[in-house]
């Protein structure tokens, strides 16, 4: 496992920048470099433990979270999702794994990349607000990607930035500190893979930390919009590249 580790900095680096720049997409970023390799378990695993580390420490330097009524019915629909999740990830081969995240690199980053010029949505309400946690609680289960849709989905009903940034991120920290617990409970987290998981935290903090320090300077739309772009394509290269040595 020890040829692994320079994937497993490569891709906690470039995540941890990234998330420490736009506080989202360390999952989606990691994914894109360890999807070729790792193994869907371990990959899931450090996602989970790379994306709640990140989490902390950029809501440490914010203050203490503040839940607001508006996140319970994420928080409800995650609690039916994240069992799922759970339950899928042991039977997935690398094959269907990285077709998975190829496969949701290319519908999701396309979409969230013009997001912001679709009409706002006023309807649904909190059975579709239920309905999207359920959706991240899956996605957090089978491989740590707890906040795409819920970034999506409030990115869609036209929420202020602020309140926006509170749900994906309080979202974030509940779910992914559950799936971890869970990852324990069921033994998905492994004893060999504490190496890695060691190797990671720091590989992906350090990152974290220069990017949320940077982030004052970056033009934040120009940055998210090249990101969601560079995913675009990494994921139809890993698509390509799985169906061909299919």
């Amino acid at each position: 496992m020890t040829d692994l580790v320079p994937v497993v900095i490569a891709g906690a680096a470039l995540a941890g920048l990234v998330q420490g720049l736009s506080g989202f997409a360390f999952g989606l970023v990691a994914m894109s470099l360890w999807a070729w390799t790792l193994d869907p378990q371990l990959a899931a695993v450090l996602v989970v433990v790379g994306a709640l580390s990140g989490q902390v420490l950029t809501k440490l330097s914010a203050g203490r979270p503040t839940f607001t009524p508006i996140m319970f019915p994420y928080f409800l629909g995650a609690g039916a999702g994240l069992p799922l999740g759970l339950s899928l990830l042991p039977s997935i081969n690398l094959v269907m794994f990285k077709l998975l995240v190829g496969t949701f690199l290319v519908a999701w980053c396309p979409v969230m990349l013009f997001g912001k010029t679709m009409p706002a949505i006023r309807g649904g309400g909190r059975p579709a607000d239920c309905l999207v946690g359920l959706i991240g609680g899956a996605m957090a289960g089978l491989g740590g990607l707890s906040g795409p849709v819920p970034a999506f989905w409030t990115s869609l009903k036209g929420l202020d930035k602020r309140t926006q940034r509170d749900v994906i991120q309080n979202f974030n920290l509940v779910i992914l500190a559950t799936t971890l617990a869970a990852y324990l409970a069921t033994g998905i987290v492994r004893k060999e893979m504490l190496p890695m998981i060691a190797v990671l935290i720091p590989a992906g903090l350090i990152p974290t930390y220069i990017g949320s320090r940077l982030f004052p300077k970056v033009p934040e739309l120009h940055f998210r919009q090249l990101i969601l772009v560079l995913l675009t394509l990494s994921g139809g290269t890993i698509l390509v590249s799985t169906l061909f040595q299919g």
